[in-house]
């Protein structure tokens, strides 16, 4: 593929640096443009740290869809900004992939991971010229990821339900410190301590979950969402980076071989060999004490969803595991980056 040249929103931020650091090397995006809360017109080279030539001269900009000339712009904005700032982008044609949070239930944004709902993309209108191909028709879209601890539980979940229809999730998470953004929980809260409370990660998590397992309508104008009861129970932990979740799970169906549906789940990004694709999107660990942060955040490339501690009742229609995602990268930048692979390589856009 040629390449794409890339605006990344809110560069200067903690996700934003995660994002430079993955594309710079990517094979198909550039970034040749950033935007910031702050430092407007500075160096990007003088706000973040340890760039490359190639990144470090970029002029700071205004997160205005007027400054930027990128077709595609990556946003990894602050909740409280994302939302109007994105509709403005969308609506002067440009493609945006976010992992911000206000368009993810919207009806007319597919919610993305791309090994489990790559269908869902066909919610964008078509046919989707942009700015750069045809000027009087400024077809824009969203395409947003889902929350960072809604990532691993819907893959994991996506081949048992598949196969097992699932009916009841019962979900507890401890949650990394990043999740919280910077400059995050106060010391003084979170250190010798668990904080059994995240504002409004719960109901995030289950609404996500089940629009992500949910169906797209034959017109492709909607998404029916899957109708599993899923209760949460979301807490903040004294963990650097890695979202660790014990799960509960009943389906309609005896589960047969857990395990083997685990490791031979692939997707789309496998089959099309995307350049950001795990080469296993879920990885089962068999010792008794894993998945751990420390040891398995970095799982294919932080890309992978490390799943153990697989325990059946001798009623097969219930299951228990844990698992791990790397949150700041399958989480926010990975898998943004990885949903506009997919945007690109199946739909032609650019």
């Amino acid at each position: 593929m040629p390449t794409i040249e890339v605006a990344v929103l809110g560069a200067t931020g903690r996700v934003g640096e995660e994002y430079l650091k993955m594309l710079q090397n990517h094979p198909w995006f550039k970034v040749v443009e950033a935007t910031g809360n702050s430092k407007i017109g500075a160096k990007l080279g003088d706000v973040v740290p340890n760039l490359p030539s190639t990144m470090s001269s970029i002029e700071v900009k205004e997160s205005n869809p007027s400054k930027i000339e990128s077709n595609l712009v990556f946003s990894p904005l602050p909740t409280a900004v994302a939302g109007e700032v994105e509709s403005s982008f969308a609506n002067a044609g440009f493609g945006v992939i976010t992992d911000a949070s206000p368009h993810r239930m919207d009806e007319d944004v597919p919610l993305l991971i791309p090994e489990v709902n790559p269908d869902h993309l066909g919610l964008l209108p078509r046919p989707l010229f942009g700015r750069h191909r045809d000027s009087k028709s400024k077809k824009g879209f969203i395409v947003a990821t889902p929350n960072c601890t809604t990532i691993g539980l819907a893959m994991t979940l996506k081949p048992l339900h598949d196969a097992f229809k699932l009916k009841k999730i019962v979900m507890t998470s401890f949650q990394a410190l990043s999740g919280a953004g910077y400059p995050g929980v106060p010391s003084l809260d979170i250190q010798d301590n668990v904080i059994p409370f995240i504002e409004g990660e719960e109901e995030k998590v289950a609404k996500e979950t089940n629009k992500l397992l949910g169906t797209l309508s034959k017109d492709s104008r909607k998404i029916k969402p899957s109708s599993i009861d899923v209760y949460c129970s979301c807490n903040r932990v004294a963990v650097l980076d890695g979202h660790l979740e014990s799960v509960y799970l009943e389906s309609n169906e005896k589960i047969e071989d857990p395990e083997r549906i685990f490791e031979g789940f692939k997707g789309v990004p496998q089959e099309l060999k995307l350049p950001s694709a795990p080469k296993k999107p879920i990885l089962v660990t068999r010792e008794n004490n894993r998945p751990q942060p420390r040891l398995d955040r970095m799982a294919g490339e932080g890309m992978s969803t490390v799943v153990g501690r697989i325990r059946q009742a001798r009623d097969k229609n219930i299951l228990q595991y844990h698992l791990l995602t790397h949150n700041t990268i399958r989480g926010a930048a990975g898998g943004a980056i990885l949903s506009a692979e997919l945007l690109c390589k199946q739909l032609d856009l650019f």
